[in-house]
């Protein structure tokens, strides 16, 4: 296929090298490119996969794996978009006017759960099976836990549900052993190695009895499948091209997976940087973007992309300095055409306190230079970080937002609603069950939970729900209830005109359940709203556990009570945005790099990683703000105190060249010297009303 002009004005040589690797064939030989922050990454994918569809691949055979569904969305509007400007739409390809259709673009976990659906039957599972969001897999933990538990807890400190869940999905992620994520990760919890992995014996156990898929089992069971020869050729023959987004923030286990699709590496395409690996503490690891081109014969081709559309040429010279004294990556230094701009601020203040009225005092400045709040945003290591500075935004008045609020998933008006909807498209779901039952008045744990096992012994939800001996308390509730259920497990209604029957039960709950039922109540109608978007209820279910919703309707989470508004994040969150302005906070020894993520080399490598990642994030103006001491409170006998701290070891002498330093506050100027004394004269009144056309001279 020709390079068009159009291609040409768009993409830089080493972009269009990326995007006609291979030439287009199904054979094409496997590529990595490497794309530094800033560089195009998205639009050089979606050049790549426009590409592949106009020279004739089908757009069902291609396999386009992104970390959230929205970042697939996007990637599919952007080949549109190329489709169309570079050649006048699809016209002549074989789906017509309209723009080709990736059925197989998503996240691993939801294409995971997709490929299960359909071969359930051939891996041993329902094909109804249920799949759990983190919050209902730690409470199935806790129940696991509560029953196989011998030691007394109260005498012994066994880890609790979320830490038990923890250990387990590290291990399953990481392909470790038990026993070294315990030593490296969790060495506190190493005497109870037994003990867990009798617990984790049984959670597996409780999942398959119920039919229950956590989130890493997604991930485990396709792997699984891959490693049987006749289902990983039937998997791996339905793509021609794999195309992995990100994937320097992959697990092993998804780094197997994609070997097992492709084994030779033929079709495969991935793009990431090894410079913003910085979810160690998922699981992912910086070993699969870097070992990657070794791992066929001959090497995966790697192509780097330098040319940074972002910052100013100050701030990656800085950024640069700051990755290049990593112990291990692909060298690559960003290059940028916008030369001029200012350079960025190493900022030492004396405390948080300080620190945060320099930050506040910033945005306002920057604000009256013209740079809206929206396009600032203030980064940290913790959420706790900005504690102060908090307080001080709301001194000052400056409307902010922080990332990290209430999962939509984890409001407890939600999980009862899901849980009925769980419950009655699997009622082995026992969780679900749990939950729902709880819901009635008057059912305790002891009433659901024999409720529960009469259920299982009958094997048939209806039949044993018309056996139960209801309590009284319950007796208005519960035929309403059995009425729903009968209704949804038998000739089911339209989806997704089920949610009006279940909203209509639930309701009167609602109100019976919670004091704030007017302001939960939205979330409902937000959830109806979600489930009118998909054709089953088995695809609503499975897609919004997969990708929920971020935050509740609740006013404390709605980030649009003003026109203008700043961003607090943490630089986790902050991956892959951008701002006109950026000031980070706490840029010292304990924070960055974090106390606790120093002992192990890869630790502080990825901490080094994490400072990369907050500063790329700037286009115009960075400022790295340096604290000198910090309040600690109630430090055993000591009591209240303060610490002092050393710049981050990342910004050494090499690299503070690159910064403008400065101490804020500034000396203040001399005060001007006093005016003679003269006549005293009260303008109070003259001036009263003044504002208002004609009022002055009038009240004067």
């Amino acid at each position: 296929m020709t390079v068009t002009p159009r291609s040409r004005q768009i993409l830089n040589e080493a972009q269009l090298r990326a995007v006609h690797h291979g030439g287009g064939a199904a054979a094409a030989p496997p590529l990595l490119v490497i794309a530094g922050a800033g560089s195009g990454k998205t639009s050089t994918l979606a050049h790549r996969v426009a590409h592949l569809v106009q020279g004739g691949v089908d757009p069902q055979r291609l396999l386009l794996l992104t970390f959230s569904r929205r970042a697939a969305a996007e990637l599919e509007r952007r080949v549109a978009q190329v489709l169309q400007a570079q050649f006048g739409g699809p016209r002549g390809a074989r789906w017509g006017e309209r723009p080709p259709v990736f059925e197989w673009a998503g996240t691993f976990h939801a294409v995971g759960a997709r490929i299960l659906r359909e071969c359930a039957e051939q891996v041993g599972l329902a094909p109804n099976f249920t799949i759990h969001d983190r919050g209902d897999s730690e409470d199935l933990m806790g129940l696991v836990r509560h029953e196989q538990l011998t030691t007394d807890p109260v005498q012994s400190r066994f880890p609790g549900a979320a830490t038990c869940l923890a250990i387990y999905s590290r291990s399953v992620n990481s392909e470790a052993p038990l026993a070294d994520v315990l030593r490296a990760t969790y060495p506190w919890c190493a005497d109870w190695e037994e003990a867990l992995r009798r617990l984790f014996d049984a959670y597996v156990a409780a999942k398959q009895a119920q039919q229950l898929l956590d989130f890493d089992d997604l991930l485990l069971y396709w792997a699984a499948m891959m490693n049987v020869a006749a289902l990983a050729r039937e998997v791996g023959a339905r793509f021609d091209h794999v195309l992995v987004d990100e994937y320097q923030d992959t697990n092993r286990l998804q780094g197997s997976i994609l070997r097992a699709l492709k084994p030779d590496g033929r079709g495969v395409t991935v793009v990431g940087d090894d410079a913003q690996a910085i979810y160690g503490f998922r699981a992912a690891t910086v070993r699969n973007i870097l070992d990657f081109p070794g791992q066929y014969d001959p090497p995966a081709a790697v192509i780097t992309l330098e040319r940074n559309y972002r910052s100013t040429a100050p701030i990656l010279d800085a950024s640069n300095a700051v990755i290049a004294l990593a112990k291990e990556r692909y060298a690559k230094n960003l290059v940028t055409d916008r030369t001029a701009g200012e350079r960025p601020r190493l900022v030492t203040v004396g405390d948080e306190m300080t620190q945060a009225q320099y930050v506040a005092e910033q945005v306002l400045l920057h604000r009256e230079n013209g740079i809206a709040l929206k396009r600032q945003a203030v980064l940290f290591r913790t959420s706790s970080h900005s504690a102060l500075l908090e307080l001080e935004l709301a001194r000052r008045n400056i409307p902010f937002v922080k990332f990290g609020g209430l999962r939509f998933l984890d409001a407890a008006h939600v999980k009862d609603l899901l849980s009925l909807l769980r419950w009655i498209e699997n009622p082995r779901g026992r969780l679900a069950g749990f939950r729902t039952l709880r819901l009635l008045p008057g059912v305790g744990p002891v009433i659901a939970g024999r409720w529960l096992d009469a259920l299982a012994a009958s094997g048939d939800m209806l039949t044993a729900m018309r056996g139960f001996a209801i309590p009284a308390a319950a007796a208005q509730e519960w035929p309403a209830l059995l009425r729903l259920c009968e209704a949804l497990q038998g000739e089911r209604s339209d989806w997704p005109a089920e949610m009006d029957a279940l909203l209509e039960w639930y309701e009167p709950q609602l109100d019976r359940l919670y004091e704030d039922a007017a302001i939960r109540a939205p979330d409902l109608a937000q959830l109806r709203r979600i489930a009118s978007t998909y054709p089953t209820r088995e695809r609503f279910l499975t897609e919004l556990t997969l990708d929920p919703p971020a935050v509740t309707s609740g006013e404390a989470a709605d980030p649009l009570l003003d026109e203008d508004y700043l961003t607090l994040s943490t630089i986790h969150s902050a991956k892959g945005q951008e701002w006109r302005v950026v000031q980070v906070l706490n840029c010292v020894d304990g924070c960055i790099p974090s106390d606790m993520a120093t002992a192990s080399t890869d630790e502080i490598e990825e901490e080094r990683r994490l400072l990369y990642v907050a500063m790329t994030r700037a286009m115009d103006h960075l400022s790295l703000v340096m604290p000198q001491r910090f309040h600690v409170r109630q430090q055993s006998a000591m009591g209240d105190r303060h610490v002092y701290a050393a710049a981050s070891r990342f910004l050494t002498n090499a690299v503070g060249a690159h910064f403008d330093r400065l101490s804020w506050p500034q000396a203040r100027s001399e005060a001007p010297t006093p005016r003679a004394a003269g006549p005293r004269v009260d303008l109070r009144a003259l001036v009263r009303g003044a504002w208002a056309p004609g009022g002055g001279s009038e009240t004067a």
